[in-house]
């Protein structure tokens, strides 16, 4: 989240309260949803004065800058950084607000998107880069040295996720989609090692 700022306000009640000379505890009693926390004061009782306890709710508004739609989006256009503000707004009942830029361009919408819309990650799907039957390029790195193959993808997939693809001798490997037509061996970590001469 960047620069969260959190606001608290207590619901005032009726109930007008007694005098606690032992100190007054509180208690958490649901604090699930920020909007409506409930809490308990107990005044316990001693030296002859009799206890109290007192539940109240305390409503807690939750703002951040976060990512917004600066122009209006078609439904499947990718995503460009020209498209992504940073913004302040209220996420207390956001659930997945973006709060980096970059976590979201790339992407596109799963329907049209306005602009000044608050950009969710249920809103957003990673286009599919690698698409099954198409001819991809297995590459495996170590350090400064890349080795590449031809092969062809088995399933269709999004950046970051796992493909079957049969690489150009036969053997079908699990591979993870790094770009478009683009996959990195998931299951064999490639290991270098120097020619002894």
């Amino acid at each position: 989240m960047i620069e969260p700022k959190f606001e608290l306000a207590v619901v005032r009640g009726s109930r007008p309260l007694a005098a606690c000379g032992q100190g007054v505890t509180v208690e958490a009693l649901d604090t699930r949803v920020p909007s409506r926390m409930k809490f308990a004061a107990v005044c316990a009782s001693g030296a002859g004065a009799p206890g109290w306890r007192y539940e109240f709710v305390v409503r807690a508004q939750l703002s951040a800058r976060i990512a917004i739609a600066a122009n209006d989006v078609p439904a499947g256009k990718i995503i460009a950084d020209e498209d992504v503000l940073l913004e302040r707004h209220d996420i207390s009942n956001i659930a997945d607000p973006v709060s980096d830029p970059q976590d979201v361009v790339g992407m596109s919408g799963k329907r049209s998107l306005r602009a000044g819309e608050v950009l969710r990650l249920a809103l957003l799907a990673a286009p599919t880069l690698v698409k099954r039957g198409e001819a991809v390029r297995i590459v495996a790195r170590n350090e400064q040295v890349e080795v590449s193959m031809a092969g062809e993808a088995l399933d269709a997939g999004a950046k970051g996720s796992l493909v079957r693809v049969r690489n150009a001798s036969g053997t079908i490997i699990r591979a993870k989609v790094t770009a478009a037509g683009t996959v990195q061996p998931a299951d064999m970590p490639v290991t270098i090692s120097p020619r002894n001469e």
